[in-house]
């Protein structure tokens, strides 16, 4: 019988080599597929992987931020893929958001300088105050005073001082450094004969005035939630995010101290985040008047001063 012929053993495959990207569209690609790999956080500001990592690579590559599509095609030089793996390093493997990579950050048309002193400006107050804040008040020409409590980077005085041309803004926050940011921020928009800083907790170091309307978006998060949050915000001031145990620490105190700053017409408007049902359920005799946002959270409260003054906290 003729001995069996032996199968040679199949050689193993090489692993396919991933193609390294050369072009702006090639390293855009690659950049989503980490984000979702790494499970980086957004919302910092941007919703998507796709628009952040876009943002990052333009301003890395000192590419315009309106650039065509045609840009996609732009193939990197070895100098430009040193810097965006470091900026990917960075943001994907640090947690560094992205804000704080370029020293930037927007609201609608405003550009405001950021660093890790400030939270990342992100407010729905960009909708209400150009939308739906005249309508509440007898005269919008007249407005002449308004206040900014919880200030951080100075971005919703600056929009206030803005919306009202002729009214002088306060903008008050405890943190040193928040105000140090602020500060850079209101001589960018060449409002430094409208927008004063105060360092102070709530009213308590600023000068007694009544102001037509006071807006705030404090700390609202309960410290609990803060410490589950992702990296990316850990790395913003905790007193910035921390509103203590329920959320609502500053929020009471700027209500008992509202009343005493508003004209008889004035209105006060919080931004609360997640807690539209603890503010309803802590404050029911204020009647809360929930503002319209177009995603539909809803979450900036109105309360006019009439309605206010009558309440005894």
């Amino acid at each position: 019988m003729a001995p069996s012929k032996k199968t040679a053993p199949a050689r193993p495959k090489a692993p396919k080599k991933t193609a390294r990207p050369v072009t702006l569209g090639d390293w855009l690609k690659h950049a989503v597929a980490r984000y979702k790999k790494t499970g980086a956080a957004l919302g910092q500001i941007a919703t998507n992987s796709h628009d952040e990592a876009l943002y990052l690579l333009l301003r890395t590559l000192a590419l315009p931020l309106d650039s065509k599509p045609s840009v996609l095609k732009h193939k990197l030089t070895a100098a430009e893929v040193m810097a965006v793996e470091k900026m990917l390093h960075r943001r994907l493997d640090q947690r560094i958001p992205a804000a704080y990579l370029t020293r930037e950050a927007f609201l609608g048309e405003y550009r405001f300088y950021v660093d890790e002193r400030v939270i990342i400006p992100r407010s729905y107050f960009l909708e209400i105050i150009p939308q739906q804040l005249d309508a509440w008040l007898p005269n919008p020409a007249k407005v002449r005073r308004v206040a900014d409590v919880c200030t951080g980077s100075g971005c919703l005085a600056i929009l206030l001082a803005h919306h009202f041309p002729k009214a002088k803004v306060d903008a008050i926050d405890l943190s040193p450094g928040a105000l140090e940011v602020a500060a850079i921020n209101v001589r960018k928009h060449k409002l430094a004969s409208h927008v004063k800083l105060h360092e102070s907790d709530v009213f308590d170091a600023v000068p007694k005035v009544k102001y037509d309307v006071i807006i705030s978006n404090p700390p609202y998060e309960p410290s609990a939630h803060c410490d589950e949050l992702p990296a990316e915000f850990h790395r913003e001031p905790r007193m910035a995010l921390d509103g203590g145990k329920d959320g609502l620490d500053i929020i009471r105190k700027l209500l008992l101290r509202a009343c005493d700053r508003l004209l008889p017409h004035g209105v006060v408007l919080i931004e609360v985040g997640g807690l539209q049902h603890a503010m309803d359920k802590a404050f029911p005799e204020l009647d809360l008047y929930w503002m319209h946002t177009a995603d539909g959270s809803n979450c900036v409260c109105l309360i006019q001063a009439e309605r206010l003054c009558k309440w005894k906290g």
